[in-house]
């Protein structure tokens, strides 16, 4: 009996009985000396089990329908990641001390320039009182031009005199004079302007009065008498029950002023915006100033012995 090591073939005509079919993607494999034997269905490529090696090539899985989906982060407006870059603040030490300081500027110069702006009394003055100042303050500068060169001449006069001793005899009596009318000690007379300030309701006070006379200084006045009370340069205001002390004595209104000076210059000097006469007028007080070719001034000042100042030339 022969052996035959070919499996026996089957008979033509029949039919395997019908076997089950394998899960999708299944194959079979031959394997010699036995029967074809299915193989395992293919695993999804995915990430790799512990153990396991991802096949390349393989498609991605499939999400399961259990699994939870995963948390999407929810879109932000161009608004919403400006107020987020904005606030909270993130501003260092230095930036704050760096606006502190722009703010302090910044309020300075507002202050000034408010302060500037309030304070001019001549913003809205007239063309015309605008002249009127311009002039008053080239008379300031002429008179001062005047002052200088006349100094200039008396102290040529002194270096070209033949005589020079009676040269400087003579220049010191004129300068007593002069020092003689701004102490008060002698009578003086020439062109100036006379005020008369008459206050039926007892308004002006001695600080206005104060006021008008400083106004008259700067523009020019040289010699000054208040209701026959002499000014110098020591003289003092105060208010007295029912009017004015001027150096101790009181005076009562009306307030009369006679004063020397260049009229031209002591008239405006009065009667620009926001000046004297303004400010007296606002008190109900009425002033009139008339201008005079000839004003006397002769009410005297008894010469005072200084107690501790000397002469640094003896």
């Amino acid at each position: 009996m022969s052996t035959n090591d070919n499996p026996p073939e089957e008979p033509m005509g029949s039919e395997l009985p019908p076997q089950d079919e394998p899960e999708q993607g299944a194959r079979r494999e031959a394997r010699p000396g036995g029967p074809a034997q299915p193989s395992p269905p293919a695993r999804p490529a995915g990430p790799a089990e512990p153990g396991e090696t991802a096949v390349p090539g393989a498609p991605a899985p499939a999400a399961s329908a259990s699994a939870p989906a995963s948390p999407t982060a929810p879109v932000q407006t161009g608004r919403q990641r400006l107020a987020e870059g904005l606030w909270p603040p993130r501003v260092s030490r230095a930036q704050l001390i760096v606006a502190l300081l722009l703010f302090v500027l910044g309020l300075g110069l507002a202050i000034q320039v408010r302060s500037n702006s309030d304070s001019s009394a001549l913003r809205g003055a007239r063309q015309e009182d605008l002249v009127r100042i311009l002039d008053e303050l080239d008379g300031r500068t002429k008179r001062l031009e005047d002052e200088k060169q006349r100094l200039e001449d008396q102290r040529k006069e002194l270096e070209s005199s033949s005589n020079q001793a009676e040269e400087a005899r003579r220049q010191t009596v004129e300068k007593e004079r002069q020092l003689g009318i701004l102490a008060g000690t002698v009578a003086a007379q020439g062109p100036g302007i006379t005020l008369k300030i008459t206050d039926p309701k007892g308004q002006v006070q001695s600080d206005q009065l104060l006021d008008t006379l400083q106004e008259l200084r700067a523009a020019g006045a040289e010699a000054i008498q208040i209701n026959g009370v002499r000014i110098v340069a020591s003289s003092f205001f105060s208010d007295e029950g029912g009017g004015v002390g001027i150096d101790g004595k009181k005076i009562t209104q009306p307030y009369e002023f006679r004063v020397i000076g260049k009229p031209q210059d002591l008239e405006p000097a009065l009667n620009i915006p926001g000046g004297v006469v303004q400010t007296l007028e606002k008190e109900q007080a009425t002033v009139a100033v008339t201008r005079s070719a000839k004003i006397v001034v002769d009410a005297l000042r008894a010469a005072k012995q200084p107690d501790y100042a000397r002469s640094s030339s003896s």
